[in-house]
């Protein structure tokens, strides 16, 4: 026995030193940055096994020695912790990496912008052509989507707030709808208790049509707040507003790119040249800077605008229709002729 346990020791010391050796290699070769020409997506699906993210990788070429790979993943525990999802392998990334973003979630990231001053319907297209996106209202009728959402009974137009929205693949068209509905309800009403005093709204809503309104007809942010005090002096005289986007909304799909002076004179709810007040809806989805310009507007006293023309998205402001006329023959009425 004494005669065996040298043996045994120096046995037991190579043992541990190979293990040691092969353990130092798997460490070495999952942690070394792994070059290739361009970023690959890697998809892992529900229910799939370590395994499967092995014979991925070794399909793109990108795993030398599986069995190192799956040992390590084993040994780290974190075989069992992959969550399903896509996640970008980049050039110079590790594969030690790659499983460390599947195992907090980190998947790949898509986005989508929804602008400022489209419609619904622009909006719903957008959302209905994205990759990313799984589309469970494609068979669903403009007029129910709300339903669909449980907001039955409201108007969906101006109710979605215009942004950048960043999704993972299979994002549902139905959670990123909600997402903006509650985007907007947030900044409606933080902005509609912060408002001016004595502003001719009686709801949260009047001044998110109003904010659609300011929104379609102003191209230059800095003149948001005049053009919305513009439409609130005349709200407050009971005067008509006079803007042509919302005779266009009334238009609808039959609007060709051309306003002329028969549809001024077209009576539609939406006519604000034939009707006074606001619109039953709104027009657009208004953006942030919309939103504070009606519930902050310009203290002004104009009452009427006219685009320059000159291509800048500016307007000429006036008291009074004396002014205002002049303002036409010089901006439009010459410039036409």
């Amino acid at each position: 026995m004494q005669k065996l346990l040298p043996k045994l020791i120096v046995t037991s010391g190579v043992l541990l030193g190979v293990i040691a050796y092969i353990t130092s290699n798997i460490f070495q070769y999952i942690h070394e940055p792994v070059m290739f020409d361009e970023a690959i997506t890697i998809e892992l699906k529900p229910g799939s096994s370590i395994r499967t993210l092995s014979n991925q990788l070794q399909k793109h070429k990108l795993l030398e020695h599986p069995d190192y790979f799956l040992a390590w993943g084993r040994l780290s525990g974190k075989a069992t912790r992959l969550q399903a999802g896509e996640y970008v392998f980049s050039p110079g990334q590790a594969i030690s990496e790659l499983i460390d973003d599947m195992v907090a979630g980190r998947v790949r990231q898509y986005s989508l912008t929804l602008v400022e001053g489209w419609t619904f319907r622009e909006f719903l297209n957008a959302v209905a052509a994205h990759e990313a996106i799984e589309h469970t209202l494609s068979n669903t009728a403009y007029d129910d989507v709300m339903s669909v959402l449980g907001h039955e009974g409201e108007h969906p137009e101006g109710r979605f707030f215009p942004d950048t929205y960043f999704i993972h693949k299979s994002t549902r068209d139905t959670a990123l709808l909600n997402r903006a509905y509650q985007q907007m309800e947030m900044h409606l009403n933080r902005l509609w208790s912060e408002r001016d005093d004595k502003l001719p709204f009686k709801t949260p809503y009047e001044a998110l049509i109003m904010a659609s309104i300011v929104e379609k007809e102003s191209a230059v942010a800095e003149e948001r707040p005049v053009i919305a005090g513009v439409f609130i002096n005349r709200l407050r005289k009971g005067m008509r507003l006079q803007t042509d986007p919302t005779v266009i909304y009334g238009i609808g799909e039959d609007y060709d790119g051309d306003i002329r002076f028969k549809d001024l004179r077209t009576d539609t709810p939406y006519n604000t040249y034939t009707r006074k007040g606001l619109t039953p809806t709104p027009i657009a989805m208004p953006g942030l800077g919309a939103l504070k310009a009606v519930m902050h507007p310009a203290d002004t006293d104009y009452l009427y605008f006219v685009a320059t023309g000159d291509g800048s998205g500016r307007h000429y402001f006036s008291s009074t229709l004396e002014e205002h006329e002049k303002a036409v023959d010089k901006y439009q009425r010459k410039r036409n002729k």
